[in-house]
């Protein structure tokens, strides 16, 4: 057990009274026994760990969001996320997907939230609730209802009368269903652990003293339920007793300041896998190296829970994305928006979960001690006194070289920027520096099928139209978060003004038209007239128009729309956060700068025609007329057509090239916002491809319909791709660690599994397909990423030869990465160079006879 000072001998006696009560209940022993399906299951804590059912546990969690999937999908991502290692899923409750109307909850589709908790209890792992009622998650509006902006008086996640209300309303409603459904771990669930709100630091001190006191209510809250689990706050370092402050971040193996009691266990609820994207992002990813380094870092300092921020991301369907977030989330997590092993991520963060594994024992029972044997190295070990229990990390901090470091008489040479795991302070069975799990390499092919509705180019179309002059009598632009309510991305505004003869006469004068806005894009008209649109960003922007043509003496009808993409989701005083147009004027006239802002009367009205009318559905379709495409329309028009569904039971997506910004859906499901011509800097679009389940189609004869902003685009551009990661790849040095997967514990021994532990190289591919090809093969100093390897100056001309006869026509194939391997008379062309092989093979099904 981990010695933890206290200036509380009244505890240290308790426990001891409870240990002499309860001999068994803390018991060391290695044997794990699994507990049946509704054993009920205590669930304490102290400073080591969570204690379940008088166990104590390390705990690999990861962040999977019910709304960002579908319920067909739902089996296979937490079966492939236990394969990878998880014992625990993390997830949010979506205030605002449940109560998307004041006092109606839907608990029904994607956001059944007690099936998608008992398919996890069905997989043997538990849940961590994180209720809210403030969630973030890069979802609109941070999970709040837009109603609850429009009642008196309110102001959100402070000490005030009417937000509690109604947050202690929607928190019972759910905690009292799971309670119903006996979901917590001492009713036999699998819930062990819940949060209420989340990283309210950061907005803590707008609020001041309220902010303090909304804390303490919200934990007195669910601890008066009763419900016997323990409750988090993440990043909420004076998290009142007895809820346990947690870390949220990239290292909080070096960044957390630690528990703020020291009987509270050390829990890291959000380790980001990679960063969330919004339009006009270039690619951002983040090793799988560097996570692995922070969770061996974390573990190594007290740590007994990390959670994977995202496991899977998935996709933001319809318009649950907060402001400018791309429908794809957290791509690059684990499990891609597919649900498909994202390599090496998803296997190297296995073979991490089984090197702490090996080390449990120690980790929780042993005692710590830390030596630092130079700069930029760092050893971290655990010993149960008495017994052969012992587990070591060896951390290297140089970024650029490996280190040597000396321990019990042994010399280990760790790579930079490394931690090597060693579980019985003898034995380097895992390297955080070195990948030994194969790679992959996403690819979308054009689905043949799906595109023979494209190739006929029949698509039918209907053109929204542009109001002049609608009623209102606002002196200013109505907000347009209050004007939309949520219904709608889009909210029209009309105003008239004249315009003298005299305001002509300006020597060179060019009438522009200037908005000030506060995001998020907008469309301009005069007179009928497309001017253009632009797009802005968090803060306020000024588009200019400029098409003098577009005014003429006497009345000028002027028409916007504003578009949203999202309400925010982070900030303080989120109840008072305004987005729209906020001033009008007309510059270059001879009479000066004409402010239409507060002269004229502003007309408004939300959303459009199609929108009211459900024109996205088969239903609504006949409601209006549709005219054949003839090659090129105008913006805000809605396109339709009809395609089978691609082949094969892979995953389905929509490539929405010659496209601009709108809106898609499949058969009447909201497959999400798309923004094509938001380019990066590099001049791309950030994302191209849109998630399409499969539950969302029918064999053939699906309705596909567009809201397309933009004028003049392309839709015969668009195609259906297949999605799959049949290109497998290994990248291994010939001085890597083995597979961790060559180990196991026995008694209090590491023992191998094997007499002979060599590096291998496996490759695999998914479900039934087999190894087709060997599309790269190089034993050497070749380069490059999975799906783009070189070769180098040194290569041993038989490697391909030698990967065909180990792997083709192979579900799964394993090849020794020595010299022996792949030296013909064992000779070596280029001895002084340390070997790599790169492999790349290409996974298919056996064509039928």
């Amino acid at each position: 057990m981990r010695i933890h000072s206290s200036n509380h001998p009244w505890l240290l006696l308790a426990i001891l009274v409870v240990l002499l009560c309860f001999p068994g209940a803390l018991s060391s022993k290695d044997e794990e026994k699994t507990t049946s399906k509704n054993t009920k299951k205590e669930v304490t804590y102290d400073g080591t760990s969570l204690i379940i059912n008088g166990k104590r546990e390390l705990l690999y969690s990861g962040s999977i969001h019910y709304p960002r999937s579908t319920p067909d999908m739902w089996p296979k991502i937490i079966k492939r996320a236990k394969q990878g290692g998880l014992n625990t899923i993390q997830t949010y409750v979506f205030w605002n997907f449940h109560e998307l109307e004041q006092g109606k909850f839907n608990f029904s589709g994607r956001a059944d939230l007690v099936k998608f908790i008992k398919l996890i209890e069905k997989n043997g792992m538990y849940v961590t609730l994180r209720l809210g009622p403030f969630i973030q998650a890069e979802w609109t509006h941070g999970g709040l209802p837009y109603w609850l902006r429009e009642i008196p008086g309110i102001f959100f996640r402070t000490d005030n009368k009417p937000f509690k209300e109604h947050t202690e309303r929607y928190v019972r409603v759910i905690l009292d269903m799971m309670k119903e459904e006996k979901l917590f771990a001492p009713q036999g669930g699998p819930i062990i652990l819940g949060q209420i709100e989340n990283e309210y630091s950061a907005v803590q001190r707008a609020y001041k003293n309220d902010g303090s006191n909304y804390i303490k209510w919200a934990s007195k809250l669910v601890h008066s339920m009763n419900l016997g689990i323990p409750w988090v706050m993440c990043k909420q370092n004076d998290a009142p007793d007895p809820m346990i402050n947690a870390c949220n971040g990239r290292h909080c193996g070096d960044t957390f300041p630690g528990p703020n009691r020291d009987h509270k266990p050390s829990l890291w609820t959000e380790n980001w896998t990679t960063q969330f994207r919004v339009y006009g992002d270039p690619p951002v990813q983040r090793s799988v190296e560097d996570i692995a380094f922070s969770v061996a870092r974390f573990f190594s300092k007290n740590g007994s829970h990390v959670n994977y921020y995202m496991y899977h991301g998935g996709t933001n369907f319809g318009r649950t994305s907060a402001h400018y977030v791309t429908t794809r989330y957290y791509d690059d997590a684990p499990l891609d928006e597919y649900g498909l092993e994202k390599e090496p991520k998803y296997g190297h963060l296995k073979h991490l979960h089984n090197a702490l594994n090996l080390c449990k024992k120690a980790l929780l029972w042993g005692q710590s001690r830390t030596e630092k044997p130079g700069k930029d190295t760092e050893i971290r070990y655990y010993e149960q006194p008495g017994t052969k229990v012992c587990a070591a990390f060896l951390a290297n901090n140089n970024t650029e070289s490996a280190e040597i470091i000396k321990f019990r008489g042994k010399e280990y040479v760790i790579p930079p920027r490394s931690i090597s795991i060693l579980p019985d302070c003898k034995t380097v069975v895992y390297s955080t520096g070195e990948i030994v799990s194969h790679h992959t390499a996403r690819n979308y092919m054009k689905s043949k099928k799906a595109n023979k509705a494209n190739k006929k180019f029949d698509f039918k179309v209907f053109t929204e139209t542009v109001p002049q002059e609608l009623k209102g009598d606002s002196y200013v632009p109505v907000e347009l978060y209050g004007l939309a309510k949520d219904e709608s991305d889009y909210g029209w505004y009309t105003t008239n003004f004249k315009i003298d003869d005299s305001d002509f006469k300006k020597k060179g004068g060019k009438p522009t038209v200037r908005v000030a806005s506060l995001g998020h894009a907008l469309h301009v008209w005069l007179n009928g007239e497309y001017l253009g649109n632009g797009h802005g960003s968090h803060d306020e922007k000024s588009f200019v128009f400029q098409k003098p043509v577009a005014l003429k003496e006497g009345d000028n009808h002027l028409t916007m729309l504003g578009v949203l993409t999202g309400f925010p989701d982070s900030g303080s005083y989120l109840e008072h956060r305004f987005t729209g147009p906020r001033s009008v004027s007309i510059s270059g006239l001879s009479s000066g700068p004409m402010d239409l802002t507060e002269k004229s009367k502003w007309g408004n009205k939300v959303g459009m025609e199609g929108e009211k009318l459900d024109i996205h559905t088969e239903k609504g379709l006949k409601k209006v007329k549709w005219e054949k495409f003839s090659g090129k329309a105008p913006g805000l028009t809605w396109y339709q057509t009809y395609f089978d569904a691609p082949e094969s039971l892979s995953p389905a997506a929509i490539r929405m090239n010659g496209m601009g910004k709108g809106l898609i859906w499949v058969n009447g499901e909201g497959v999400g916002r798309y923004w094509m011509s938001f380019l990066s800097p590099l001049g791309q679009s950030t994302q191209i491809e849109y998630h399409i389940p499969r539950s969302f189609l029918k064999p053939k004869k699906n309705l596909l319909v567009i809201f397309e902003e933009e004028p003049n685009v392309k839709p015969e551009l668009i195609d259906f791709v297949i999605v799959n990661r049949d290109t497998v790849c290994s990248y291994i040095g010939e001085e890597f660690t083995p597979s961790v997967r060559h180990w196991t514990r026995k008694n209090d021994n590491v023992q191998a599994i094997t007499d002979d532990v060599q590096l291998t190289a496996n490759l695999k591919c998914s479900g039934t397909k087999k190894i087709s090809a060997v599309e790269f093969a190089s034993f050497g100093n070749p380069d490059g990423i999975c799906g783009n390897f070189t070769r180098g100056s040194c290569h041993a001309p038989v490697t391909k030869q030698v990967v065909e006869k180990y792997c083709l026509g192979k579900a799964e194939c394993v090849i020794p990465v020595n010299k022996s391997t792949f030296q013909e008379d064992k000779k070596d062309s280029c001895p002084k160079v340390v070997k790599t092989l790169a492999v790349q093979v290409k996974c298919g099904r056996p064509k039928k006879n």
